[in-house]
């Protein structure tokens, strides 16, 4: 039996996935599970300079105004340029450097 973190690391390592993403192939419902994924990331980051690998992290983006966020284990709730709520969440994915 995998942690989750470990089942994490596993998928992304395959491709690249968003935090909603990740919380529906691991089956975490409810208002908390991006958070838990969110909380998951920062520990996994931590431990996979260990390893040799890297959590790439591909930035959030308003889709109103194509403001892009800096590249961070967060989830922005509005656009700071236009105020549109409407954002793509970022995508993160594991390489082995």
């Amino acid at each position: 039996m995998m942690t989750r973190r470990a089942r994490i690391i596993k998928l992304l390592e395959e491709r690249d996935y968003s935090p909603a993403e990740l919380s529906m192939a691991l089956g975490l419902r409810g208002r908390g599970a991006k958070k838990v994924i969110l909380e998951d990331l920062r520990a996994i980051q931590r431990t996979l300079k260990r390893e040799g690998k890297v959590l790439l992290i591909k930035p959030a983006e308003c889709r109103k105004c194509g403001f892009v966020f800096k590249p961070e284990i967060k989830i922005p709730t509005r656009c700071p340029r236009c105020k549109s709520e409407w954002i793509e969440e970022p995508r993160f994915k594991i390489e082995v450097r």
